[in-house]
């Protein structure tokens, strides 16, 4: 048995898993973000709930271990930020502790229970308030020490013309610092600054995606301009990686006449052909990110002590 946890700025959600089909969700927590040890109180009020002592403790976090110092980078958890958060959380436990990305926690769910079952190679994006993305290949995270990669939504590789006929697209600025990034142009934001520059019009995403499927020749515009940027980088991840399924969250994976119009663009795109669905909206909508922490911390806990 193991406990794990999906941590956010917001709400810290645990859980006991027992194995894969026996993942047995704990009530909500506030996640004390200003103090650390507040923060680890909260953590041993859900393992004391266990009638036994767990083999460890899975985080999904939303942020990145550095692979260099071991350090968290959680923006929006000052307490653990920049904190070598594995170590830490050892000490005070005293149990083992495994901490994934949550991105990287969604594909490891989508791997091992979700839409991505029976594949060797998995890249899961997700296409929501940022672009992000995981990948896992035979069972195990390609980030397994931490890292970044799987970050397709950044790096300025963002196409300035796109959408037939072609539309010129302006370099839009990045919360990474940079400018041309995927996330700042195929997100949900970016979806909307797309429209703005193409039509001097303010939607959300919500509503362009809406007004398209209704047939309407702005937001219509506006989707093709899109899906025409985001498939290329999306058709190189998978040539160079080998990925056979891209499960899709987020909140523009809702919309799944969107996500078939990405497929079919990106199939287009690739080396390899496919005479199925490649990009799929994902399986695993609710916890992704707590049944991955725990099917990580099961197969950890599984493995022949050394």
């Amino acid at each position: 048995m193991i406990v794990c946890f999906d941590i956010g700025g917001t709400a810290i959600k645990g859980a006991l898993a027992f194995s894969p089909d026996d993942i047995r969700p704990l009530p909500r927590l506030p996640t004390p973000t200003q103090d650390f040890a507040a923060f680890v109180s909260a953590l041993q009020s859900v393992i004391d709930q266990a009638d036994e002592k767990p083999d460890c403790v899975a985080i999904s976090i939303c942020g990145i271990i550095d692979p260099d110092t071991q350090n968290t980078v959680v923006a929006n958890i000052p307490c653990i930020h920049g904190r070598p958060l594995k170590q830490d959380l050892e000490t005070a436990l005293g149990l083992p502790v495994l901490i994934a990305n949550d991105a990287d926690c969604f594909v490891l769910a989508e791997a091992g229970l979700g839409a991505a079952r029976g594949h060797r190679v998995v890249f899961g994006i997700i296409l929501g308030t940022g672009v992000g993305g995981g990948l896992v290949i035979d069972g195990s995270l390609i980030n397994a020490d931490g890292g970044f990669a799987g970050e397709w939504g950044h790096g300025p590789i963002a196409a300035t013309l796109a959408g037939n006929p072609p539309a010129a697209i302006p370099r839009f600025a990045c919360g990474c610092g940079q400018a041309g990034c995927i996330d700042a142009t195929c997100s949900a934001r970016g979806l909307e600054r797309l429209h703005q520059h193409l039509h001097g019009e303010a939607r959300t995403s919500e509503s362009i995606v809406e007004r398209w499927t209704e047939g309407d020749s702005a937001a219509s515009r506006t989707i093709d301009v899109f899906v025409d940027i985001i498939a290329a980088p999306l058709a190189l991840t998978v040539n160079l990686t080998g990925a056979t399924i891209i499960p899709v969250a987020g909140g523009l994976s809702n919309a799944t006449g969107l996500v078939a119009s990405i497929d079919q663009a990106v199939r287009r795109r690739i080396l390899r052909q496919f005479q199925r669905p490649l990009v799929v909206p994902a399986e695993c909508r609710i916890e992704p990110g707590l049944m991955g922490a725990a099917l990580l911390g099961l197969k950890t806990s599984a493995r022949p002590a050394q």
